[in-house]
């Protein structure tokens, strides 16, 4: 797996884009008693744009993407998801340094991005990898932490 290469996503790749994130967030609608917000994304205009990255082939091979949004002082990274087959093969760890190096790359010195605070997995990953809790607040239906990592 370390091997494989993340490679911004093609228009092929939509229907596993929407697979992926769909598995990988499925679990957590009971939890947290909405539909995830990535699950809802239009997966189409994200790959388009040129936000979206993926990891592990074309087509259905993918085993996990990123969503990213570059802005003027910050990378904001919308969705990480990894399909739970791929699960404890190091695809979340490759894409979230994959996602320090674009920052870097875009001349940006921080990474942003925020998880719904029922994701209780979530807040004890993203410390391991240099996040920091920045706020908690209510959106609508989510009830997120927000993050963000400041790149040396």
């Amino acid at each position: 797996m370390e091997r494989e290469q993340i490679r911004q996503a093609v228009t092929a790749d939509v229907p596993a884009v929407k697979s992926v994130t769909d598995a990988a967030y499925r679990p957590y609608i009971e939890r947290i008693g909405v539909v995830p917000q990535p699950m809802e994304a239009d997966h189409a205009a994200n790959v388009a744009a040129g936000k979206v990255f993926v990891t592990g082939g074309h087509g259905t091979e993918v085993a996990g993407l990123v969503v990213v949004e570059a802005y003027a002082d910050h990378l904001f990274l919308d969705s990480i998801a990894v399909h739970p087959d791929a699960h404890g093969r190091g695809v979340g760890r490759r894409l979230l340094r994959f996602v320090d190096a674009h920052a870097r790359a875009l001349g940006l010195s921080e990474v942003r991005l925020y998880t719904n605070a029922m994701m209780w997995e979530n807040q004890e990953i993203y410390p391991k990898y240099g996040y920091e809790v920045v706020e908690r607040r209510v959106d609508g239906p989510y009830d997120r932490v927000h993050y963000r990592k400041r790149l040396l």
